[in-house]
C-alpha cells in the first residue's frame, strides 16, 4: 500500500509542470466562451433561429446523401425470359468463358453481375439492368418480352432511382437474328398496346407501378424516365463490347 502512495506522489510531482503550463490556456478559453456569449447575445433571435435552421437542415441533407451513396452498387442486373442467352452471356461478361449450362438462379456472389430469374428481389439495389432478348425467337416471344418489360419500367425502385436499362439483344452473330432496330420498335409498339390496355393499376402492386409513355403519344423508350438503349451481342461468341460499354458507364471502378 506504501508503494502505491509513493508512485501517486512521484505521478502527481510529474504532472505539476504540466498544470503549470496549461494555466494560460484555461483563461484563454474562457476570454473566449465568453466573448462568443457576448457576440450571440448581440444577434437578433430571428438571425439565430434562421442560422440554427439553416444548420440543421444542411446537416439532414449531408447524411441524406450519405446514406443515398451506401445504398447504390456495383450490380449489374441480366434478366430476360428463360432461353434468352442470359447464362451465356454472364459467363462471358464475368471471365470470358464459354458456360452451355442452364443457371436458373444465381445470388449475388459473383462479383459486380447478378443474373436472377426473381429480378424484383435486386432491381432497388442494381445501378444498371441488362434485358436479354433471343434476337432469332424474338417474334414468336414478343408479347411476353414486351410484357417483362414493361414491368420492369413501370417498376417504382427503377422509375425513382432512373436506373438505366440496355436491351440486349442476343444471338446477333446468327444469319437470321433480326436487328436491333427491329427489335427496338417491334417493342415499343407492343409496349405501346399494353399501356393503353393496363390503364387501371392492380390493387396489389398499386405503391410500385408507374405510367409510361407521354398520354396521347406513341410510346416511345426516349419517354422513360431513365435511359434505355438498345445494343447487339453474342454470349456465345464474344461479341459483348457494347454490354461492356453500358457496364463501364454505370458501375464505379
Amino acid at each position: 500500500m506504501e508503494q502505491w502512495k509513493d508512485q501517486l506522489e512521484q505521478l502527481k510531482i510529474q504532472l505539476e509542470p504540466w498544470k503549470k503550463q496549461l494555466e494560460p490556456w484555461k483563461d484563454q478559453l474562457e476570454q473566449w466562451l465568453h466573448q462568443a456569449i457576448e457576440y450571440l447575445n448581440q444577434i437578433p433571435p430571428i438571425q439565430l433561429y434562421a442560422a440554427i435552421a439553416v444548420l440543421f437542415i444542411s446537416t439532414l441533407l449531408l447524411l441524406s446523401i450519405r446514406l443515398f451513396k451506401r445504398t447504390k452498387t456495383n450490380t449489374i442486373l441480366l434478366t430476360g425470359l428463360s432461353g434468352s442467352g442470359k447464362t451465356v452471356l454472364f459467363y462471358q461478361l464475368r471471365d470470358g468463358s464459354s458456360h452451355q449450362g442452364t443457371v436458373t438462379s444465381m445470388e449475388p456472389n459473383e462479383g459486380t453481375f447478378v443474373l436472377n430469374s426473381e429480378s424484383n428481389k435486386f432491381l432497388p439495389q442494381a445501378a444498371g439492368i441488362v434485358f436479354v432478348v433471343d434476337s432469332l425467337e424474338f417474334l414468336p416471344n414478343l408479347h411476353l418480352v414486351a410484357e417483362y418489360l414493361y414491368d420492369i419500367l413501370t417498376k417504382a425502385s427503377v422509375v425513382k432511382k432512373k436506373i438505366p436499362l440496355l436491351i440486349c439483344c442476343n444471338k446477333s452473330d446468327k444469319v437470321t437474328a433480326h436487328s436491333k432496330d427491329f427489335i427496338k420498335k417491334q417493342l415499343e409498339k407492343q409496349i405501346d398496346k399494353l399501356r393503353a390496355s393496363r390503364t387501371a393499376i392492380s390493387a396489389a402492386d398499386i405503391s410500385s407501378d408507374f405510367t409510361l409513355g407521354v398520354p396521347g403519344e406513341a410510346f416511345t423508350f426516349s419517354q422513360c424516365r431513365n435511359k434505355v438503349t438498345v445494343a447487339e451481342a453474342s454470349g456465345l461468341t464474344g461479341e459483348v463490347a457494347q454490354v461492356e460499354q453500358f457496364i463501364r458507364e454505370h458501375v464505379k471502378s
